[in-house]
This record gives structure tokens, sequence and C-alpha cells, in this order.
């Protein structure tokens, strides 16, 4: 479970998104940061009770850094408002599927999937659902993996014309259009605070654990 303090500091820091303030709040930063160290350590052998590469992974291998690259944005601000973990066999830099949680004081969710896959990847992955379109439609019209997704897969961004090599007749041209390929469900505020938590988000993460593998097995 997360603590009310967590939230707290995430909500204060939106508008107080400076050094200063930040210096001078880092105690309930790093209680914070430890709450979510915490959480991941739960998480990991969780998740590793269905799929097993996931339990070699540390904390520091899936959490993120709160400060912002501002190199290259209009957006100067130094931290991020959210902490974030992503678990996929190689860690959080391995360009694979995973599952993801987002924790942001009423933003928080958790997701998975693979999120802007490189061209090459992207290709092969368009190529499996083309070829195995019967077995992706049967995992997302799993009874349970609709009742936890009721959305389907966000594809987030679309392209307006077919693939190249692809029909706009072909019947999975909705999934061959997408760029990213994720399924996410919310939580609440309150439900982060729930001592069910990890076992919450665990249940969610084995739910989508068969797009995962499809996808991971376009990619190889």
């Amino acid at each position: 479970m997360l603590s009310a303090t967590a939230i707290q500091f995430l909500k204060d820091l939106q508008t107080n998104n400076n050094k200063a303030w930040f210096e001078q709040n880092r105690p309930v930063y790093e209680a914070s940061k430890a709450a979510l160290q915490d959480l991941v350590a739960e998480l990991i052998p969780a998740i590793a009770k269905f799929d097993a590469p996931i339990g070699s992974l540390l904390v520091r291998d899936c959490t993120f850094r709160i400060n912002r690259d501002v190199r290259f944005s209009k957006n100067k601000s130094p931290y991020k408002t959210n902490m974030a973990a992503y678990f996929s066999r190689g860690g959080k830099k391995a360009s694979v599927a995973g599952y993801y949680f987002h924790f942001e004081p009423g933003k928080s969710y958790a997701a998975g999937g693979f999120y802007s896959p490189m061209p090459q990847e992207l290709a092969k992955i368009r190529q499996e659902i083309d070829y195995g379109f019967d077995e992706w439609k049967k995992i997302l019209h799993n009874k349970t993996f609709k009742k936890y997704f009721p959305e389907g897969v966000d594809g987030i961004e679309l392209l307006v014309r077919p693939p190249k090599g692809y029909d706009e007749n072909n019947p999975a041209i909705h999934y061959l259009k997408m760029k990213h390929f994720i399924v996410s469900k919310p939580f609440t505020d309150t439900g982060l605070q729930s001592k069910t938590l990890v076992k919450d988000v665990a249940k969610v993460f084995e739910t989508m654990k068969p797009m995962i593998d499809f996808l991971n097995r376009a990619v190889g």
C-alpha cells in the first residue's frame, strides 16, 4: 500500500515544482520514494508467480528517477509529478512488452503492453497480429480481460492510412494501424492505500499476460 503522505507530497509538488521547495521537503520525498520502492519490492515476486523472468529483477531495475529531462522540452519544471515502475524481462530499459504501474494523485493506473516500439519491432507486431488475428481476438475477447479492460487495447495513436503492405479491408486493420499497444486499469487514491494493493495490481498484470506474451513472441 501507499501512504497518504506520499499522495499528498505529489499533490503539493504539482503546485510547487521547483528545486527550493523540493529540497525543503526532501525528507517527505525520501519517505514517499521508499514507500513506492517497498511496493515494487512486493510486486516483483507477486508478478513472478505467473511471469517467472520478472523474479530476477531488482527494485532499481524497475523504478524511474523523479527528475525530468528538460533539455528538449518547453516545460522546464524540474520534477515529474508522478512516480512509476516498469516490470519487464531485462528491466525498464529493455525494448519489450511489460507491466507498468503509474502513481499520480487522481491519475494512478496499472497498465501494460508495448509503448512506442521501434519500426522493426512494430513491423513484427503487425505481422504477428495479421498472421495470428484469431489468437489476438481470443485474448482481447476473453471474459476476464474484457472485465478488467473494457475499453480494450488503446493504440493512443493510429495511422490515417494502412501501413505499407496491408489493405484497408484487412479484418485486423484497426490494430495494424496502431503505433502503441496498451491496456490499463485506473486506481483511486483510496485504492492505493488499500492493504490489498499488491494483490490487486498483480491481478491486473496477470490478466494482461497473454497479450504481453503475444507481443513479446512477435518481437522475439
